[in-house]
């Protein structure tokens, strides 16, 4: 029998105390632990990826910039923007990291679409576009077997804060959320809409949202 797929909406959470909280889950959890999606806003803040680059910090100005441990450049994260950290066993869920990634593109893509948006994903450079612009990015990280961070959808945000990067070290890549592109569109349904795209992919049923770590 499958393990259950929990998917906690947790609202705004500060970035640090969300890693932090990633790392101890990924640390702690055995075979008894039930995979988990995380689905929360971040308060303004750069974060530099692994192999990230000085260069690509143009002018943060006042806004925090966090080293940490997932893959990738540095990105920008803020209010209105749905990030889901997903937290997968990969070994049990018989998954590769390149397989989740497409799992993750697949899930904004069809998300997207639901909201009458065409998007696509490149091979070369991971997340999701619409039209050459930048809607979604993502970046992972793998220990014990099991993945922590994920992905990051514009949903309705200032994307100024991205003129003072080059986002996943892309010069004068330009970046775009789903209000602009549809202005229907609302946060609190695209979570939703994320949630049971995510596990359909996954291989589950649509899940009950979860409010609160517990």
């Amino acid at each position: 029998m499958q393990s259950p797929l929990i998917c906690r909406d947790l609202g705004v959470v500060d970035y640090q105390e969300s890693w932090e909280k990633m790392k101890s889950f990924t640390q702690l959890r055995d075979a008894s632990y039930a995979d988990e999606v995380w689905l929360l806003q971040h308060p303004c803040v750069f974060t530099q990826g692994q192999a990230g680059k000085a260069e690509h910090l143009l002018a943060p100005g006042d806004i925090p910039v966090i080293p940490v441990d997932r893959g990738g450049q540095v990105t920008y994260h803020g209010p209105g923007q749905l990030i889901a950290y997903v937290l997968i066993d990969l070994k049990r869920s018989k998954l590769g990291v390149r397989e989740l990634v497409t799992v993750l593109e697949n899930t904004v893509i069809q998300t997207l679409s639901e909201n009458n948006i065409h998007s696509y994903a490149k091979a070369d450079a991971p997340g999701v576009y619409v039209e050459e612009r930048k809607i979604s990015s993502l970046g992972l990280r793998v220990r014990r077997g099991c993945s922590f961070h994920g992905l990051a959808l514009n949903v309705d945000m200032d994307l100024s804060p991205f003129d003072r990067i080059n986002p996943c070290g892309y010069k004068g890549l330009e970046m775009i959320d789903m209000v602009r592109l549809n202005p229907s569109v609302t946060y609190e349904k695209v979570v939703i809409q994320l949630a049971n795209q995510l596990s359909e992919l996954l291989g589950h049923k649509h899940p009950t949202i979860q409010k609160g770590w517990n």
